[in-house]
């Protein structure tokens, strides 16, 4: 069975699109060289019957010296401005189109990556260990193998070539100047199709060679699998303390809805939940401020400050700070218990406007023992009450 610490698992869309961003990808050389090479070698290709009638005439010209020549020797700086200019014109020329194909030959293998991260000083680069452990790892033992072999591979090639036409280049010194630069131009074009032929070879290995090896470097263990669903999921203790936090801060906020409360309801020394109740808009009573420690006396003084009923009933207070949300209808199980209530309260305030006599201590409400986060006995003193 694979231990945890074993990197057994492929990258995961985040860490590929991390390692992108700090500039890695698969890149190969090969690739790269075949793209230059192929596109330096059709350039050539196309331009060379030109060229070559351009450089015919230019060296006829240039070879040519009469007697208006000799007169006026700063005639040949002009004849250099000649040569030089069309040589600088093609020389960009080839330039440009040898880095387009560069540009193309290293997208191709690993796609466009925009970064600044690989130029970027970095001590741990520094590391010997580091180093040597990169030396003799295995992409760089399989990319030395590589090169040997294509060393091997283009020496027996460069020699076959050289064998079959060594006759057709010493022929050469024996033609007319055009018919040997015309042969010297077929010739190169023959190596250099050899040679893009072994490195259309090399590089048809090479690129999903590269690409075997860069998912294999950031391939994932089981152990940091679960650490990224962690951090993208979050941290459920993080996310907890989170979740806690905004509790706190809507209740601190919900302290200022104390006024507009029909009653509060409370653990004598622990909680305090504020009620309101329209039966015009509302379905049910709604929870509208709550707290517990100082913010449930803070919500007892506020309320007593305008005229709110303050009942203490333990077990309601308990249950409606754990099941009951802000702002929303109460839990239908706790509905009875807080119509008791809320019908003592009417009394109440009934009996304060002095339209009816002064309510007795309020009974126990029933509150279901499974909503209770304490869960008490069922029988416990009566509550009292506090105006």
């Amino acid at each position: 069975m694979p231990s945890s610490q074993e990197k057994s698992l492929p990258a995961s869309g985040r860490k590929l699109q991390k390692a992108r961003a700090d500039g890695q990808g698969a890149r190969s050389r090969e690739l790269l060289h075949l793209a230059i090479l192929g596109a330096g070698s059709a350039g050539m290709w196309l331009l060379a019957p030109q060229w070559l009638d351009r450089m015919q005439l230019a060296l006829s010209r240039q070879l040519a010296f009469d007697a208006a020549a000799i007169a006026a020797p700063g005639t040949m700086l002009d004849r250099l401005r000649d040569m030089v200019l069309p040589g600088l014109v093609a020389g960009t020329g080839f330039a440009v189109l040898t880095g387009v194909a560069a540009l193309v030959g290293a997208l191709g293998a690993g796609g466009w990556i925009l970064s600044t991260r690989p130029i970027q000083p970095r001590f741990s680069r520094l590391d010997p260990v580091a180093g040597l452990t990169h030396l003799f790892s295995r992409q760089q033992m399989a990319n030395v193998l590589k090169m040997v072999l294509m060393t091997g591979v283009l020496g027996v090639v460069a020699w076959q070539f050289l064998a079959g036409s060594m006759a057709t280049v010493a022929m050469l010194v024996l033609q007319p100047s055009p018919r040997a630069l015309g042969l010297l131009v077929d010739w190169l074009g023959a190596g250099l199709g050899w040679l893009l032929l072994v490195l259309l070879l090399a590089a048809l290995v090479d690129v999903p060679m590269q690409a075997w090896f860069f998912k294999a470097r950031l391939r994932m263990s089981h152990q940091e699998v679960r650490q990224e669903h962690q951090e993208s999921d979050g941290n459920p203790h993080t996310k907890g303390r989170i979740r806690q936090r905004q509790r706190d801060l809507a209740e601190r906020a919900s302290v200022g809805a104390v006024p507009r409360a029909d009653f509060v309801v409370m653990n004598p020394a622990h909680y305090a939940v504020a009620l309101r109740y329209d039966e015009k808009t509302m379905g049910a009573p709604q929870v509208i401020a709550r707290g517990t420690d100082l913010l449930a006396f803070r919500i007892r003084d506020l309320a007593r400050e305008h005229g709110v009923p303050v009942l203490q009933s333990p077990r309601l207070a308990r249950a409606l700070y754990a099941h009951a949300a802000l702002d929303q209808a109460i839990p239908a199980p706790l509905y009875a218990a807080v119509a008791q209530v809320l019908a003592h309260v009417y009394r109440l305030k009934a009996a304060l406007r002095g339209e009816g006599l002064m309510p007795g201590h309020l009974a126990e409400p029933d509150v279901p023992p499974e909503l209770d986060p304490l869960n008490p006995p069922r029988h416990t003193p009566a509550p009292g009450v506090a105006v």
